[in-house]
C-alpha cells in the first residue's frame, strides 16, 4: 500500500492519515466502554459486566463493517466461490485464519478496558508493548529489512512500557492477564500471516486480504458469541447470553452501538496501517503509538468529565517517550526522500528531442 492516494483513488489517506483515525476512534471507544462498566456515566451509575457488553458492541460493528465496505465498493475484490450458481465472496484459508486472530483481538481489547481498577494507559502500555516486541520479530521470520529509525521508534516504545511499569499506582489482575496473552497471540499469528499474504506493493492483493479479514472476523465473533448464549452453561456463557436478551433493558444500548462503531473505526484504520509495505517494526509503532495517545486522551477526558483517576506521572512518562518514538518513524524518513530528490535532481536529464524530427522519423519509417 502506497503512502499517500493511490493512483486510481482508492487510497484516500497516507499512513500518518490513518493513524490520526485510528486516534480519533480509539479515544473515544476506550473512554466509553471505561465509563460504562465501571458505572462512571452521570446519568447511569449501574456498573456494567464486560462480558455482557460484548454482543451488542459485536453486533454494531458487524453492521458498520457492511456499510463501510459497500461505501468504499470493496466487495468486487474478495476471491469468490460458486455456489447455488452465483458467485459469492469467500475467503481464503489464510485471511480466514487472520480474521480469526482479529476475532480475538477485538473481543479482547474491548474486554481489557472494563477491568476495575486497572488504568486505561498502563493497560494500552502494557499490551502495546508486547505487540512491538513482536513485530521486528515477525520481520526477521519474513526477511523483512528493518530500518535503524524503526529499531529506534521500536527501542522508545518498549522503554516506555518498562517506565509506566514503574508507579506505584498500577496493577494488573489474574483475568487481565489472560485477556492481555490471548491479545498478543492473536495478533502474533496475524502478522506472520499478514507478513506472507500481503503488505506487498500490489494494492489490490492488499484490499483483497482487508476485505476478506473484515469478512470473517466480526461474523465468527458474532457467531462464536450466539452459540456461548444459547449453550448458557457457567457463569461466563450467562453473562453472553445477557447480552442478547436483557441488555437493551440496561439503558445504556445506544453507547454500546456506539462503542461497536467506534471499534470498527479502529478495527479499520488499524489494519489500513498494518498494511502498508513498510516493515512491521516501522508500522506497527505507528499503530501502537496512536492508540496509546488515544488512551491518554480518553483517561484525561474521563478525569475531567466524571472524576475519575488521573494517569500517575509514570505513565505520562511512557506516553511522552511514545511520542518520542513517533518522532524518530517520522522525521528520518522525511529526509531520506528529501535526499533522494535532491540525488535525482543533479542526474541531468536527456535532451528533449523536437516533436517535428519526431514525426520526420516515423513518417520515414511508414514509407519504408
Amino acid at each position: 500500500m502506497a503512502e499517500g492516494a493511490a493512483k486510481n483513488g482508492r487510497w484516500d489517506l497516507g499512513i500518518w492519515g490513518l493513524a490520526f483515525g485510528y486516534f480519533a476512534a480509539y479515544a473515544p471507544y476506550s473512554a466509553l466502554t471505561k465509563a460504562i462498566t465501571n458505572g462512571l456515566l452521570p446519568y447511569h451509575h449501574e456498573r456494567i459486566d464486560g462480558i455482557s457488553l460484548v454482543p451488542m458492541t459485536v453486533i454494531s460493528s458487524f453492521l458498520a463493517m457492511l456499510v463501510f465496505l459497500t461505501a468504499k465498493g470493496w466487495w468486487g475484490y474478495a476471491g469468490t466461490r460458486r455456489v447455488f450458481g452465483r458467485d459469492i465472496p469467500f475467503p481464503s484459508i489464510w485471511t480466514t485464519l487472520s480474521g480469526l486472530c482479529s476475532a480475538t483481538i477485538i473481543v479482547t481489547t474491548t474486554l481489557a478496558y472494563t477491568f476495575e481498577g486497572v488504568s486505561i494507559v498502563f493497560i494500552m502500555l502494557l499490551m502495546r508493548g508486547g505487540v512491538l516486541m513482536i513485530a521486528p520479530m515477525v520481520d526477521l521470520v519474513a526477511r523483512r529489512p528493518v530500518r535503524w529509525f524503526s529499531w529506534v521508534g521500536l527501542l522508545l516504545s518498549l522503554v516506555a512500557v518498562v517506565v509506566a511499569d514503574r508507579g506505584g499506582d498500577v496493577r494488573l489482575t489474574f483475568a487481565c492477564g489472560v485477556n492481555v496473552l490471548a491479545y498478543l497471540a492473536g495478533y502474533f499469528v496475524k502478522l506472520q500471516v499478514m507478513s506472507r499474504r500481503a503488505k506487498s506493493a500490489d494494492e489490490n492483493a492488499n484490499v483483497r486480504y482487508f476485505v476478506e479479514e473484515q469478512l470473517v472476523s466480526t461474523p465468527a465473533l458474532l457467531i462464536f458469541l450466539a452459540s456461548l448464549a444459547l449453550i448458557d452453561r457457567g457463569h461466563v456463557m450467562h453473562l453472553v447470553r445477557e447480552g442478547f436478551t436483557t441488555f437493551p433493558k440496561k439503558g445504556v444500548l445506544p453507547e454500546a452501538f456506539a462503542i461497536g462503531v467506534l471499534s470498527q473505526g479502529t478495527g479499520i484504520f488499524g489494519g489500513l496501517i498494518l498494511l502498508d509495505r513498510r516493515e512491521n517494526t516501522f508500522c506497527v509503532p505507528v499503530n501502537r503509538s496512536s492508540s496509546i495517545l488515544a488512551g491518554v486522551v480518553a483517561s484525561f477526558s474521563l478525569a475531567w468529565l466524571f472524576g475519575n483517576r488521573l494517569p500517575g506521572f509514570f505513565e505520562l512518562l511512557g506516553a511522552a517517550m511514545v511520542i518520542g518514538a513517533i518522532l524518530f518513524l517520522t522525521i528520518p524518513p522525511m529526509i531520506e526522500k528529501a535526499r533522494e530528490r535532491r540525488l535525482r535532481d543533479t542526474i541531468p536529464k536527456p535532451p528533449r528531442i523536437p516533436e517535428d524530427l519526431v514525426r520526420a522519423v516515423q513518417g520515414q519509417a511508414d514509407g519504408e
